[in-house]
């Protein structure tokens, strides 16, 4: 779920960035790491080792990049004409103040794969 997740996930930001230019150079960590959570996941189910060292490695990773997209894209939202006191139409308008919390579930369900026990 969490290869399949990644992959969906870095896909759709990709299309949501580049509406935006990539106009910072953050924008391209999400895309990045969601090939990289692909990868993490497939390597856990094929090897219990890989499932308790890259899984909960890329998946932190991931968790961490969502946790800054909010506040990135809270920031972005308060640049807007009007910033906060416009909250309305800058949420509107501006960057999706919690879809970075879409990209922080998918490395939380790594994150929660790489903790559980692996079926014998």
């Amino acid at each position: 779920m969490t290869a399949a997740g990644a992959l969906v996930t870095a896909g759709e930001i990709f299309f949501e960035h580049d509406k935006a230019s990539f106009g910072n150079k953050w924008m391209w960590v999400p895309v990045v790491l969601g090939p990289v959570g692909a990868a993490a996941g497939i390597a856990g189910v094929a090897s219990k080792r890989l499932a308790k060292t890259a899984l909960p490695l890329a998946s932190l990773t991931i968790v961490a990049n969502g946790l800054q997209g909010v506040w990135l894209h809270a920031r972005g939202v308060g640049q807007k004409p009007g910033g906060w006191r416009n909250l309305r139409y800058n949420l509107e308008m501006g960057p999706p103040l919690l879809a970075p919390l879409l990209v922080t579930l998918v490395g939380g369900m790594g994150v929660l794969a790489a903790i559980l026990r692996r079926e014998e």
